[in-house]
């Protein structure tokens, strides 16, 4: 089968505007956009719903046999329900690096997003994807942004989307991210060559659209 276009992968720290900028590429370029971290998320929902803890590797195995999740025109679905909203609660954000840092989540879900992605055309955003699920792709971004920024983009999504929380704890809640972030080690490498850093602290949405599809042009 002939590639339908480029891999784009979209790296970088929380709130820098990974996925409302991979959407965009995606949208503006015709390509399919890939929300990793919503795949963790949405095994951290399942999980937690059926009480099912980040050490019960019987539990969890069955629970990636039997769980359907899928991407859909920007929805979330988790066994058909859409749970856009209900991945994104802060319950949930706390929780998904533990089970993320499971192998057989991670084998499972990787295997997955590479099927998604094998026949190009795709701008594919989360943690390490281009280190470790398309180390192969033709464009590398990551994403930087000062912490004080990214925390206040984050408290304005989740009061825009009716969550309760101070722009304090979201502060603390990136900063310990970003912490778990740096010590986790999924075995990917990349080199500094071959990715383009993009600083977002003072760039619009439009703005960051409009360099990464530059980028994807040339």
């Amino acid at each position: 089968m002939k590639r339908r276009g480029l891999v784009i992968a979209i790296d970088g720290t929380v709130g820098t505007g990974k996925t409302s900028t991979a959407r965009g590429v995606a949208e503006r370029l015709g390509y399919c956009h890939l929300d990793t971290g919503a795949m963790y998320r949405a095994v951290t929902l399942a999980a937690t719903r059926r009480g099912v803890e980040p050490a019960d590797a019987a539990a969890l195995k069955s629970l990636l046999a039997t769980a359907t999740i899928g991407l859909d025109a920007g929805r979330v679905l988790l066994d058909g329900q859409d749970i856009s909203a209900a991945i994104r609660q802060p319950e949930i954000t706390r929780r998904t690096g533990e089970y993320a840092d499971v192998p057989l989540v991670r084998q499972a879900l990787v295997a997955q997003q590479q099927r998604l992605g094998q026949w190009g055309g795709v701008v594919a955003e989360g943690r390490d994807i281009a280190a470790v699920v398309f180390p192969d792709a033709e464009l590398k971004i990551s994403l930087v942004a000062a912490l004080d920024e990214r925390a206040r983009r984050r408290h304005r999504e989740l009061t825009a989307n009716g969550v309760c929380i101070t722009l304090e704890q979201v502060r603390s809640d990136i900063q310990t991210r970003d912490r778990q972030d740096a010590e986790r080690d999924y075995g990917g490498t990349c080199s500094a060559a071959e990715i383009v850093e993009i600083d977002t602290t003072r760039l619009t949405l439009t703005d960051q659209v409009e360099r990464v599809v530059a980028l994807a042009r040339q």
